[in-house]
């Protein structure tokens, strides 16, 4: 990387550097602190992330413009005078904020060179040549960095403020302040809002990078990732925004896509019954919304391969009934089993119940006895004794020696 930068310093005319951390503050003095009347806590939040907050404290705070509060007034724009010399693409009228800061310090700043009677002097703007190559520096640096993630666009509007008197540092604060920025990162801010930290521009493409590749393994169309002006990709930001990692993504789709969509039919159709609110063709749509919690998408569809397993054995089925069936343990794969044994000989055992005035032998009290369901027991009872008495009437024969009730099968599945 230090080699690559030198080379792109050198076509830029600029002689190497050993590289810093990015964000390291200005070494040159600073001025005095002065008493601080304007603290913005949520540009202050946005500074510590990038300077920390002992840095911040050491400059006073800053204002609600983006400035440092050692920075002094003379050197600062206000909100109306920023926009004044910001052009329609974004970029900075040079001339126009010189003409400003010329005018509050009573200077003679240029941007082509000759001494200053104001705040600066040499050439390009304010400071001395040392301080206006360190702001050089500063932005080049940054620009390189964007540039490796295909956007330098976002830090070019910066190019201005190399003449002006801000601190290198506050370059990163006042890229984090540009709209684009705002909208190409803008699943930051609700990060923020929920009490989460912001992602680093490395990781929150690193991030996005791993839910295309998700997405493109699994098949899904295109148009959940499609990337919109520089990259962004909106449909993203809704996991970014709920701090999905992209193994629970992969999750989530797999849940959707194997569980239910490449599934029995009966899956479909007892999840639906259960939970109406997931409209048909929506299954992906619904377990990919990080508004839904993943535990309670399993507990559904696990609910549903239960209830679509009674159906598929010509039983009814209920999400009261299939959820408390999941809670005990059963799975897809028991279920199954399970439904099988009990559709074989559920009939027959309500016959004789009702033949022997016997209590009623239901599909609730085979599944107790089948699933292992508290009372178990008592429900195993019943069936043994229904079918002692048809063996006694016909002499040790049974009419369901073939189905689930002739034989305890109770912990089989």
């Amino acid at each position: 990387m230090v080699d690559e930068r030198d080379k792109a310093r050198a076509r830029l005319g600029l002689p190497p550097v050993t590289p810093a951390p990015l964000y390291n503050y200005n070494p040159l003095p600073q001025s005095p602190v002065t008493p601080v009347t304007d603290r913005n806590a949520a540009k202050e939040a946005e500074a510590i992330r990038i300077v920390g907050k002992e840095e911040v404290e050491r400059r006073g705070g800053v204002n609600s413009q983006g400035y440092f509060n050692d920075v002094p007034a003379s050197q600062q724009l206000t909100a109306e005078e920023y926009k004044s010399v910001t052009k329609k693409d974004g970029t900075i009228d040079s001339e126009a904020m010189l003409a400003i800061l010329n005018k509050k310090t009573g200077g003679n700043l240029s941007l082509t060179g000759g001494a200053g009677t104001g705040t600066g002097t040499g050439t390009g703007g304010i400071g001395t040549p040392e301080q206006q190559a360190a702001r050089q520096s500063a932005f080049d640096l940054l620009k390189l960095q964007f540039d490796e993630y295909g956007l330098g666009a976002l830090v070019e509007p910066l190019r201005g403020l190399i003449q002006e008197g801000v601190s290198p540092s506050e370059f990163a604060v006042r890229l984090r302040q540009t709209d684009p920025y705002k909208k190409r990162f803008a699943a930051n801010a609700s990060r923020i809002s929920k009490g989460l930290r912001a992602l680093s521009e490395a990781d929150y493409i690193d991030l996005e990078d791993g839910y295309q590749k998700v997405m493109r393994n699994y098949g899904l169309p295109a148009s959940y990732y499609t990337k919109g002006d520089l990259g962004r990709q909106e449909g993203f930001e809704k996991f970014i925004a709920g701090d999905v990692s992209a193994a629970e993504l992969e999750e989530r789709i797999v849940t959707a896509q194997k569980r239910v969509l490449d599934a029995a039919p009966e899956v479909m159709t007892a999840l639906k019954q259960f939970y109406p609110d997931i409209k048909n063709g929506e299954i992906l749509a619904y377990t990919l919304d990080p508004d839904k919690g993943l535990a309670d998408i399993r507990k559904k569809i696990t609910a549903a391969e239960i209830g679509g397993a009674a159906i598929g054995a010509g039983l009814g089925a209920s999400s009261t009934r299939a959820e408390e069936l999941a809670r005990y343990g059963v799975t897809a794969e028991t279920a199954r089993a399970g439904y099988e044994a009990i559709g074989g000989g559920l009939e027959r055992g309500r016959q004789l119940a009702s033949i022997y005035q016997q209590p009623d032998y239901n599909q609730a009290v085979a599944e107790e006895e089948i699933f292992n369901l508290p009372g178990q027991t008592q429900a195993g009872e019943k069936r043994k004794k229904i079918i002692g008495l048809e063996k006694a009437t016909f002499g040790g024969q049974t009419g369901v020696t073939s189905g689930a009730l002739s034989q305890n099968r109770a912990g089989s599945y």
